[in-house]
């Protein structure tokens, strides 16, 4: 008879070990998911480095079964989110776990006790640890993820269905690929539209300036908490997430991919596209035991000597409130396509994640004839 489940708060050197090693155990040889840097992962969940946690509070938990850790998760309140939204929420993130429902349900009571315990009225998630990091739970599309999207089992949405959970909102994301670059008619019908709507509102496009790089950043700052701040669970960054997220983008960045847009003069919005650098990771395959200095080679390696990347995320585009409905996001999406497509190397482009709420952007994707080919699912369970 197997030993019972039980879930303890992580506290000591460890049980940390054993939390932050868990996803390479779970995920152990699966084809699709992707291995982070130690390094990044390590700055994810380190409190004193990762800058949400200037407002956020939480508690890493890890189930067990005698000696082994069968899954872990994180329960944290965001102070901002429930200002912001005036709601009075917690959160889970971090969820990992092996198919055993009676570990994940234990997990997840565990978190939900945690929040309910603080007088909180619901729990969400998962999300790892804002909007702007991993969200969402995969329950459609199970292929390899893109550069700073989640991955999971496909048996992670009856374990958190079963144990109580709800639907709360989805997040679509959409594929172009160059085999079908035909159907999209950039060169037909959209490219009217967008010179129309251009010309109509005095919309202008231009690439980020590479030799003002660093005023160009600046201005992408400011676009973008204004851009977002009437979506769904969108919190603004803190002037220290915001230098933190151009620092990490800045590791993968290509200028190539970066475009602003001005209306009349001013500026309006953006769109940025990220190389995929997690082709490059699936390759280097870094891992608990292995130096992070072998696992840099072997990633320079296939990002600049055998370079294997041939799709383009494109996590940001953003257009300010006065801007919207005159086609600054059709002539943003359009020139990102554009460019992905007479991109010598790209062969593929991911324009997500999208809110299935922000039925505006949706439409715009689905009159390209782009496809959703993954969807992300918020949960909740109330109180």
């Amino acid at each position: 008879m197997s030993n019972p489940v039980t879930v303890r708060k992580v506290d000591n050197a460890q049980d940390f070990r054993a939390f932050f090693e868990f996803p390479w155990r779970v995920y152990h040889n699966d084809p699709n998911w992707v291995p982070p840097l130690l390094s990044m992962r390590r700055e994810l969940l380190d409190k004193s480095k990762n800058p949400a946690w200037e407002y956020m509070e939480g508690d890493y938990f890890a189930a067990w079964r005698g000696d082994q850790i069968v899954g872990t998760i994180v329960a944290f309140i965001n102070h901002r989110h429930n200002e912001f939204h005036q709601e009075h929420i917690g959160w889970f993130g971090a969820f990992e776990v092996y198919d055993d429902q009676e570990a994940a349900t234990a997990l997840l009571r565990t978190a939900a006790e945690w929040v309910r315990e603080r007088g909180y009225d619901a729990i969400r998630g998962p999300q790892t640890f804002t909007t702007h990091e991993d969200c969402g739970l995969l329950v459609d599309g199970f292929m390899r993820p893109v550069l700073l999207m989640p991955y999971n089992h496909p048996y992670y949405q009856s374990l958190v269905e079963n144990a109580g959970f709800t639907k709360v909102e989805d997040l679509y994301s959409f594929h172009m690929s160059r085999e079908k670059s035909g159907e999209l008619e950039l060169d037909g019908r959209l490219r009217r539209i967008t010179e129309s709507a251009m010309r109509r509102y005095k919309i202008t496009i231009r690439q980020i300036d590479r030799k003002r790089l660093k005023e160009e950043f600046e201005l992408f700052k400011e676009l973008y908490n204004t851009a977002w701040d009437k979506n769904w669970g969108f919190v603004p960054m803190t002037p220290r997430e915001l230098d933190n997220l151009v620092e990490s983008l800045g590791q993968f960045f290509d200028p190539d991919f970066a475009f602003f847009a001005d209306v009349d003069g001013e500026p309006a919005g953006f769109v940025l596209g990220i190389p995929d650098f997690n082709q490059v990771l699936q390759k280097a395959n870094p891992r608990p035991g292995v130096p992070e200095a072998i696992s840099l080679i072997r990633a320079l390696y296939y990002w600049k000597i055998n370079p294997v990347i041939d799709w383009v995320r494109i996590p940001l585009l953003g257009v300010k409130e006065a801007y919207r409905k005159k086609g600054v996001d059709v002539a943003l999406y359009f020139t990102i396509l554009d460019a992905c497509l007479n991109h010598d190397r790209i062969q593929h482009s991911d324009g997500g994640w999208i809110l299935e709420s922000n039925q505006a952007m949706v439409s715009v994707a689905k009159n390209m004839n782009l496809d959703i080919y993954k969807t992300h699912r918020f949960y909740e369970q109330r109180f």
